[in-house]
């Protein structure tokens, strides 16, 4: 069975200092497949390497994660008290809001925080961040590097985090002290990285890119070689080859070259179009859109069908449903259940604001607004401050429904007009009797 990066790292810091790296030589084998994938990178069938970094030259790869990391650590992330009623309130005073949702860290700010996180799910497949307590009070969360962090397993099956600093030796953070989110997982302990599984879309999609690339260098021109009616001495191959360097210079150069009588020059190879390269980055690009759950046209791939109209805030929806909700949700819970103890979390919860999503929409937010406070859900007010405007007090901190805008609870009630009314009416009638 390959060795995992994970468990052979964790044996080899149980020996003796001087004995690690012959341990590890005797240990790890160059046919160890297992172990040197995860430590170099996934080997695709395009025969590319896949890693991390080199994934992220992927411009469709790039635009991805940025989305998706951006559009996260966007959202307001805060932190609500339950009432009685089963209502809520803001709890700004409570410990870990001013940590979620202004200042993880001394180095970060809560948007490169949850940026590097949400990164990290995506890439990685894990997020990691050791939790600072003083006196059992939640004060900071520091980044990891996930490629920094190895996972273990104790004697009870528990998963155990250690952490290799850039400085100082390996030391081992207790779970109580981890705030793991895993991306999608199997087992719902450690996510999956979408790099590792889907190599050989990556690898593809850089073999394609690499093939564009020498394209254009030589000038969209396919290669080409001269047959030539005699037999030449290697210094008058050499010599020629000079030459046809200084032909492909002309060309690009727009300079027409002569050939020599007994040179006939033949094409090689497949040009552009019949191999259909751009067709293929094409596809690349899309097929890598569907591994981040991202729709093609944010990232640049359109066509007639899907960059108009309802087709547009359809997608628009399901991206924001189905790709954003599920990191939120992860990531929510995950605070809830780390940060949050077993006596806080039935009082306290923490929870993104999607409606957020609406401010990029002055009518579709203006339009929500109105039918909130028409139908007596939302007063004035609390649209005010959502519009980051002061409290109008008075009459705006009243619910309103949309029949004469009255107060909620004066429907059903008569006015005193109404009741006179009313009252002269049955008067008449009796008087006519």
């Amino acid at each position: 069975m390959a060795k995992t990066l994970s468990s052979v790292i964790g044996s080899a810091a149980r020996k003796p200092s001087a004995s690690v790296a012959d341990w590890i030589g005797k240990t790890i084998k160059l046919t160890d497949g297992g172990f040197w994938g995860q430590f170099l990178g996934g080997q695709s069938s395009s025969g590319k390497t896949v890693t991390v970094d080199n994934a992220m030259h992927l411009s469709a790869v790039w635009a991805c994660v940025r989305i998706i990391s951006t559009s996260v650590a966007g959202l307001p992330l805060g932190v609500y008290q339950r009432d009685a009623d089963g209502g809520r309130k803001d709890a700004r005073d409570f410990a870990i809001y001013d940590v979620i949702h202004n200042s993880p860290n001394e180095d970060m700010t809560a948007f490169q925080f949850w940026q590097a996180m949400v990164s990290a799910m995506l890439l990685r497949g894990n997020a990691f961040a050791e939790i600072l307590r003083i006196g059992g009070r939640v004060v900071a969360l520091d980044f990891l590097l996930p490629s920094r962090v190895d996972l273990d397993l104790d004697g009870d099956g528990r998963i155990e985090y250690w952490y290799s600093p850039r400085k100082g030796p390996r030391r081992k953070i207790e779970r109580a002290d981890m705030l793991h989110i895993p991306a999608f997982s199997l087992d719902g302990r450690v996510g999956l990285s979408a790099i590792r599984y889907g190599a050989d879309v990556f690898g593809s999609a850089m073999s394609a890119d690499d093939a564009a690339n020498g394209t254009f260098k030589n000038g969209l021109l396919p290669a080409v070689a001269f047959k030539i009616d005699r037999t030449l001495k290697p210094e008058q191959r050499e010599e020629f080859r000079d030459y046809v360097k200084q032909v492909s210079g002309a060309l690009n150069a727009g300079r027409s070259p002569v050939l020599e009588q007994g040179i006939t020059p033949e094409t090689i190879g497949i040009n552009p179009v019949d191999a259909q390269l751009l067709e293929s980055r094409a596809y690349s690009t899309e097929e890598i859109c569907r591994w981040f759950g991202v729709p093609p046209w944010m990232v640049g791939k359109t066509d007639s069908g899907s960059n108009w109209g309802t087709g547009l805030e359809q997608q628009m929806i399901a991206f924001l449903t189905f790709s954003i909700s599920s990191v939120t949700n992860q990531i929510q819970q995950c605070i809830n259940k780390r940060l949050l103890t077993p006596v806080e979390r039935r009082t306290y919860y923490s929870e993104y604001a999607l409606e957020a999503f609406l401010k990029a929409d002055s009518t579709g937010r203006a339009e929500w607004y109105s039918k909130m406070t028409q139908n007596g859900v939302m007063t004035r007010d609390e649209c005010r401050v959502k519009e980051n405007l002061p409290r109008h007090g008075g009459n705006a901190a009243v619910l309103t429904v949309q029949t004469n805008l009255a107060p909620i609870d004066q429907l059903g009630k008569t006015t005193d007009g109404q009741a006179a009314q009313a009252a002269l009416k049955s008067w008449l009638g009796q008087s006519e009797e």
